[in-house]
């Protein structure tokens, strides 16, 4: 019977226990500077020089709108804009029926009353509410002339990358976007020592992993981009 030569014999080199442990140490320093450095990765700071609008993402939290004053006064900005969705129920006690609403609100009774502050709300939406948010921004923007106006967005910590992304996602590559990022009561250079930093690190990671391969945004103007709103049928 002939041979049929379906197998051949290689040779493999393995790491001695030596070699291997060199190599375990190079993948833990790999993962610990990965790790420090992942914070100031997602907590972008990269304005627009001559930025002067200033976006701020309503929902934030009190101690972080009162840095988006500080930065506000700081970057001689003229004038500032509000985004987010509806609010609960029980947050129209506080006189706001959106999140944009609400931190307009916030913004002038804490040291922006003489300043220009316009709450631009968006719909209720189940798909990426940042994106539903930059898309109204863009609209307004438009609807005043400012459709070309390089402006600043004003997010938390991590999620700043992920929100330049959705929001050069909604306005095109014509448009610069500039990001700031309000710093969290964490520790953000050693996040992973709290499940809150951990939590907030590790799902803006995926998040931002997740928008830069799978988000694909409706073509501008369709119905899709703002499916969330009811759909305009002829007068």
């Amino acid at each position: 019977m002939a041979h049929l030569n379906l197998f051949r014999r290689r040779e493999v080199w393995l790491p001695t226990w030596r070699g291997g442990l060199v190599m375990l140490l190079l993948a833990v320093m790999t993962v610990v500077s990965a790790g420090r450095s992942a914070y100031d990765l997602l907590a972008l700071e990269e304005p627009v020089p001559g930025a002067k609008l200033l976006v701020v993402e309503g929902w934030l939290g009190n101690a972080q709108l009162d840095q988006a004053i500080v930065a506000f006064r700081a970057g001689h900005y003229q004038r500032v804009v509000t985004s987010g969705g509806p609010i609960e129920n029980w947050l129209t006690l506080h006189g706001g029926t959106s999140y944009a609403a609400l931190a307009a609100q916030y913004l002038r009774e804490n040291g922006l009353a003489e300043v220009d502050v316009i709450a631009v709300p968006a719909p209720a939406s189940a798909q990426d509410r940042t994106f539903l948010s930059a898309v109204m921004v863009r609209d307004w923007m438009a609807a005043g002339g400012l459709a070309a106006q390089p402006f600043d967005v004003w997010s938390s910590g991590p999620h700043a990358r992920r929100t330049r992304m959705v929001y050069r996602a909604a306005l095109g590559p014509d448009v610069a976007i500039g990001i700031r990022a309000a710093r969290s009561g964490d520790d953000p250079e050693r996040w992973w020592r709290t499940s809150g930093g951990a939590k907030s690190v590790l799902m803006e990671a995926i998040s931002v992993l997740w928008t830069a391969c799978c988000f694909f945004p409706p073509p501008p103007g369709s119905h899709e981009e703002k499916w969330a709103m009811p759909k305009q049928g002829p007068a």
